[in-house]
């Protein structure tokens, strides 16, 4: 049965609230889901999972949060060749970043060898009860794809 992993941070509440969603579909899928805030979380752990979900706001014109960065440096250190992942967040498009740290953060995990299997999940600001139902369904179907690419 696959394995799945979270690691996120959150500011305002908008990514976790996404994170919570991912979860939720996760589970109703019928798997368990490790979920961890990304700072002081040991990266390492991520090559224990089949499916790794990643989930940050963006700061600023367009960075990571300073609770990522020790994470993503991290990353580095990090082999997620055969790994299946998505990464997700908010933003708010006033600072004309359009979720740039969702994208700084899909490009280190596939640098690790990460697959992604969805293109950078992104909502601005709160997500409104069609966009939470939206990360219900990307949750449920994530974990069905990577059960599904398990040899058996």
């Amino acid at each position: 049965m696959a394995s799945f992993i979270m690691v996120y941070t959150s500011m305002t509440g908008n990514t976790k609230a996404m994170a919570d969603g991912l979860a939720e579909g996760i589970r109703k899928a019928g798997f368990d889901v490790r979920i961890e805030e990304s700072d002081g979380f040991d990266a390492k752990e991520l090559e224990k999972y089949d499916g790794i979900l990643v989930g940050t706001y963006t700061w600023g014109g367009g960075e990571l949060p300073d609770e990522m960065l020790d994470f993503y440096d991290d990353l580095a250190e990090v082999d997620l060749s055969g790994k299946k992942a998505i990464v997700f967040g908010s933003f708010d498009s006033l600072y004309g970043d359009n979720g740039i740290a969702v994208d700084i953060m899909m490009d280190q995990l596939k640098k690790q060898g990460a697959e992604l299997i969805y293109e950078g999940f992104k909502i601005e600001l709160d997500p409104d009860p069609d966009e939470l139902e939206n990360c219900r369904i990307l949750g449920k179907w994530f974990a069905e794809t990577v059960e599904s690419t398990l040899v058996k």
